[in-house]
């Protein structure tokens, strides 16, 4: 029997990743441990093994940072997966300096952070500083650490952007939520330059990029289309003209809800549009250079994945590109266009053997009513008949499944169950009507889609009926629990991780400062907590309310930071199959958030996992 990949092998921080290239393209910085925590290093392009870390977090992981110029990094880090982000400056021309945190406001939290257009060596923030509820748009000297308010709590909900001369462009809401391009001029004149459907971006415009001129938007539009597709909006006279469009998919919007996944605008160093990123089964990209479209085609061949994280210096002649594979994981490669040479640097996980992984594969769930439901199945290597799975529904709802390298998923099917993960409605990057067609579903059609996976998966042969158990985390975890409480006869096992069990209290829970950008997606989707009749009808679709009819074996996970799904939740829930009896195995970790980070808490976490799914559904399990 094939021996089993230990769980550490997947979960555990990658040996190197999240590799950019410096504006002189002399040196590499990238991802690595340092004391069991990923830090920043940078190394010479040519020399990876003389690397220096240039961070030194050793209570948590970064996930994120950016090269200001060559002489500065920043990276922005919370407490204990509180959200609460700071925003730090590294001076890699002093291995002896301190690290500066750029934002040292007590209990502020910094809720984005850019690069400013035209701008060299400033960053515009986002950020709570003065006041809990209300977000200021803020620009910092990296340098000196001088900040400038430049817009006072100025309401705009999708975030504000500093064009070169000072203009800033908004995007706010309107009396009926409509979405709105908003220009304030430097002498404070203001004007409204365009308004979109604000059902056609439940979480806000994306992506959203200042020209490097400042005169003109790229923006994610779906307009007169199904399709969500890049146009370039005149900031002067509001004429919009579509930009590398696809006939048939959506651009790949999964950077807005995780901001580790590469923008779906591919630019140079001076901020130039390159090419485009559109999604579907897989990634297909549109170039707009006439010269990039060579250096795509050169880096494309260096991989049957999909082109991930891609940086160049500021003469683009080197680029450096990491791909994204369902079993080759983190392949990253250094491309000379002067040369045409070509090297690998570096795999994420190189003790991974490809060949042991198992493949991932786009298939297409058809639901009741008719309605595709895009979709991945990863089956166990040498499957041969209907055996155990597990559905793992996605979080959000507003994002969506992809192909690529997913440690869950290879957890589980190396353990022998076949893994079902379904684009169901109101998943995005499918078109708007497959988003839209969420609306007041949670809890219905939505959860009908994932019955629907299973029925297409048993009658395939890839399942056994008795033997279906789901995990699923935020979304997935609310999907999970009404699983278990709308039909427990179908799943004879749930993991249910940091999910929603009271659509009100969640709601209502929420920080006050997002609130304002809620009215497009929960509200519109769920309802609004505060009135009587939609309140009652978010109590009749959660979990909490139906508690009593979970008879199927349940792990809950939580963390005890977390500020979106606060630890009441799941409390209540488990408190309440306690008091029937009801088997369920309850861990809340004090430093997580909503999102865990911790390696050794993500090791528990999954070790408990393949346990439990083992004595539920029949898989293995290590010792």
């Amino acid at each position: 029997m094939t021996p089993l990949i230990p769980v550490e092998d997947l979960v555990s921080p990658p040996e190197r990743a999240g590799a950019t290239l410096a504006p002189d393209g002399e040196r590499i910085a990238f991802l690595a441990p340092w004391k069991e925590r990923l830090n920043v290093w940078v190394a010479p392009v040519d020399d990876l093994d003389a690397a220096r870390c240039v961070t030194a977090d050793e209570t948590r992981s970064i996930h994120q940072y950016r090269w200001i110029d060559d002489r500065w990094i920043v990276y922005a880090q919370d407490t204990g997966g509180d959200e609460h982000f700071h925003v730090h400056r590294v001076d890699l021309s002093d291995p002896e300096a301190p690290i500066v945190d750029l934002t040292p406001f007590p209990g502020a939290r910094v809720f984005g952070h850019d690069v400013a257009v035209g701008r060299p060596g400033r960053l515009v923030v986002a950020m709570n500083h003065r006041r809990p509820e209300r977000v200021d748009t803020c620009e910092i000297d990296v340098a000196t650490g001088e900040l400038t308010v430049l817009a006072d709590g100025d309401g705009e909900v999708g975030g504000t952007m500093v064009g070169p001369d000072g203009d800033l462009y908004g995007i706010g809401q309107d009396g009926e939520g409509h979405w709105t391009v908003n220009h304030r001029s430097p002498d404070g004149t203001e004007r409204v330059v365009a308004a979109f459907d604000g059902a056609d971006h439940p979480t806000g415009p994306f992506p959203v990029q200042l020209t490097p001129d400042g005169t003109g938007l790229w923006i994610g539009r779906h307009g007169h289309t199904d399709r969500l597709r890049l146009v370039h909006l005149d900031l002067r006279t509001a004429v919009e003209t579509e930009v590398a469009g696809h006939a048939s998919y959506d651009l790949d919007t999964r950077g807005q809800v995780f901001p580790t996944i590469p923008s779906p605008l591919i630019r140079d160093r001076a901020g130039e549009l390159l090419a485009v990123r559109y999604s579907r089964a897989r990634q297909v990209i549109v170039p707009v250079d006439d010269a990039f479209e060579e250096v795509l085609e050169r880096l494309e061949a260096l991989s049957d994945g999909d082109l991930g994280a891609l940086s160049t210096d500021a003469a683009g002649r080197r680029w450096l590109v990491t791909f994204t594979h369902d079993r080759v994981w983190g392949a990253t490669w250094l491309y000379d266009h002067a040369t045409g040479d070509a090297r690998l640097l570096f795999r994420s996980h190189p003790h991974l053997d490809p060949s042991a992984l198992a493949p991932t594969t786009p298939v297409t769930v058809r639901a009741r009513d008719g309605r595709d439901l895009p979709s991945y199945l990863t089956l166990p290597p040498g499957t041969d008949g209907p055996g155990p799975m597990v559905l793992v529904p996605h979080g959000g709802p507003w994002t969506r499944d992809a192909w690529g390298n997913d440690p869950v998923a290879q957890l589980f099917a190396d353990r022998g169950y076949a893994v079902l993960q379904v684009n169901f409605r109101g998943s995005t990057g499918f078109g708007r009507e497959h988003m839209q067609a969420g609306i007041g579903e949670l809890a219905g059609a939505m959860q009908d889609d994932l019955l629907d996976a299973v029925d297409w998966a048993v009658a395939r042969g890839h399942a056994d009926p008795a033997r279906v158990g789901i995990f699923g985390g935020s979304y997935g975890g609310y999907a999970t629990l009404t699983a278990v409480t709308r039909d427990p006869s179908v799943f004879a096992a749930a993991v249910d991780y940091v999910g929603i069990s009271n659509l009100a209290t969640f709601m209502q829970a929420l920080p006050e400062a997002i609130r304002p950008g809620l009215r497009n997606n929960w509200y519109a989707y769920v309802g609004d907590p505060d009135d009587p009749a939609a309140h009652a009808d978010m109590i009749e679709r959660s979990p909490i309310t139906h508690a009593d009819r979970i008879v199927t074996p349940l792990m809950v996970f939580q963390g005890a930071n977390d500020v979106r799904v606060p630890q009441a939740e799941s409390d209540t829930i488990v408190a309440s199959l306690r008091a029937r009896g009801v088997e369920v195995d309850y861990r809340v970790y004090a430093d997580e958030g909503h999102m865990f980070a911790q390696t050794e808490n993500l090791i528990d976490m999954f070790r408990a996992t393949e346990r439990f799914l083992a004595e539920h559904l029949g898989g293995r399990a290590l010792p």
